[in-house]
């Protein structure tokens, strides 16, 4: 993938897209990092298991405290050990690990600094690719988008690892827990990673399942009202055994 040969390319400029500012000193693996992390490296290696990404064309992060671990730059995710453990301070600035963190950093910084995110996965799942080159936003074909918060919006096109791509994804998040990203992939965040990678998943099912309906000939799906999207994310909000409502699942 091109992000990451220009990473392994140029280690200097993936620091300066990712807004690093200075130097932090290196410090060891805490206890509750060192078990995020193993819960990161399992949700990146399922993010390629699902379908989601391939080779390391995603990212994924956790935050811990006032620590962001997220995945180095090229690296296998199949190879990722403990020892490869890769923090940053939401500034940016290095504190674990010495390989190079992924040059989708200012993306998942911009996220943790806006919300109250404890995990990111940014993927370039096929189906949901697909229709960010096509629709300003995802139509209203299934319920589900209200548990994203609403219809899933697309980020206009700015260059991977940049500034500007930080801005647009976190305008096209407003209200929401996930958006497309204009002929790039996908971004989502929750208060864990298996959130997050659940609403990574969730969101390409929609898109597959939008692709699908609009590809039969002489049809059209039908859609959603925004009143309709708004009472079933409300109704989700109690989904589960914790909830006062049950779901259908």
């Amino acid at each position: 993938m091109a992000e990451q040969r220009r990473d392994q390319r140029d280690g200097r400029g993936t620091r300066e897209s990712a807004g690093i500012v200075g130097e932090a000193r290196r410090r060891s693996v805490r206890a509750e990092e060192a078990h995020a992390w193993g819960a990161l490296v399992a949700t990146a290696r399922r993010t390629v298991s699902d379908g989601l990404v391939v080779g390391t064309s995603g990212n994924v992060s956790v935050r811990v405290g006032d620590t962001v671990l997220v995945t180095p730059s090229g690296v296998p995710y199949d190879r990722l050990a403990p020892a490869d453990t890769v923090g940053v301070d939401l500034d940016g600035r290095q504190v674990l690990g010495t390989l190079l963190p992924t040059s989708e950093l200012p993306m998942h910084l911009a996220v943790y600094r806006s919300t109250d995110a404890h995990a990111v996965v940014h993927a370039h799942a096929v189906h949901a690719t697909a229709v960010s080159t096509l629709v300003p936003e995802l139509p209203s074909v299934h319920y589900m988008s209200g548990a994203l918060g609403g219809p899933v919006r697309v980020a206009p096109y700015a260059t991977y690892g940049t500034e500007e791509l930080a801005e647009n994804m976190l305008h096209a998040l407003a209200d929401r827990s996930a958006c497309l990203l204009q002929n790039h992939g996908t971004i989502a965040y929750g208060t864990s990673l298996d959130q997050a990678f659940d609403r990574t998943a969730q969101l390409e099912w929609m898109c597959r399942l939008w692709l699908t309906a609009s590809s039969v000939p002489g049809l059209s799906p039908t859609l959603l009202t925004g009143e309709q999207v708004a009472e079933a994310g409300e109704r989700l909000r109690g989904y589960g055994q914790g909830g006062a409502r049950r779901g259908e699942g």
